[in-house]
């Protein structure tokens, strides 16, 4: 039995090129963004789904807290909080170790992207409270949008999509500068477990994912910006 649950599938756009076999696309994204009136456009960030609850630190399964030693660090910090997540539940990005992208400016190893409490999504604004009250940074917000034109929402999204990372983006295997993996898009105001699929949307361009089976053996730690300062 799991101690809490995963984070929900995220659905890509059907114009989302950078889908794999185990993805799953919304076709029907247009009818459920009609129903929403304003959604916020984050960048989807390169490292793996992280949850930080009252019970650990969690990976991909929630069936245990996660083992892998790029989330030692996350260990020591939970340590320090872990009597004040009650029922709310910290998901972010731990970009620690380096897959497909490596960030040249980046300023922390963990960005928060949701919050949940028990079975309700919190609003983008509870997102950022709770971070915050946590120390903890959120993934770069690119803009806010109120989705009545698809033809334009369409295109908007795939104007944003042609930029570098906030980071500042290189591939790791031809060593040169890249586009940002991708973008999220969610429902600015809160929303139901259930509700998950029709309040998250997500584009990732093609040809993403660079690493093999075997990355875990090699790993190397990304370093964060004002470590190359100070190495300079």
């Amino acid at each position: 039995m799991s101690l809490s649950k995963k984070y929900g599938r995220t659905y890509h756009y059907p114009f989302s090129p950078g889908t794999t076999s185990d993805d799953r696309i919304n076709s029907n994204y247009w009818e459920a963004l009609s129903d929403i009136a304003e959604v916020v456009h984050t960048e989807k960030l390169d490292g793996e789904n992280t949850c930080l609850n009252q019970f650990g630190v969690f990976a991909r399964s929630h069936a245990a807290p996660t083992r892998h030693p790029w989330a030692g660090y996350l260990k020591e910090r939970w340590n320090s909080i872990r009597n004040d997540l009650g029922e709310i539940e910290i998901f972010g990005e731990n970009l620690y170790a380096i897959h497909s992208i490596r960030y040249e400016v980046l300023e922390h190893h963990f960005y928060v992207f949701a919050v949940r409490e028990l079975d309700r999504w919190l609003a983008w604004e509870e997102v950022k409270f709770y971070a915050g009250l946590l120390d903890f940074p959120v993934v770069p917000e690119i803009m806010r949008v109120q989705p009545t034109d698809r033809d334009e929402f369409e295109e908007q999204v795939l104007s944003i999509v042609t930029q570098e990372s906030t980071f500042s983006s290189v591939d790791v295997h031809t060593k040169e500068a890249c586009r940002m993996e991708g973008i999220v898009s969610r429902n600015l105001e809160g929303f139901s477990t259930e509700d998950f699929r029709e309040n998250v949307f997500k584009y990732v361009r093609k040809d993403h994912v660079k690493t093999d089976e075997h990355w875990t053996r090699r790993w190397q730690r990304a370093p964060l910006k004002w470590e190359k300062l100070c190495g300079d």
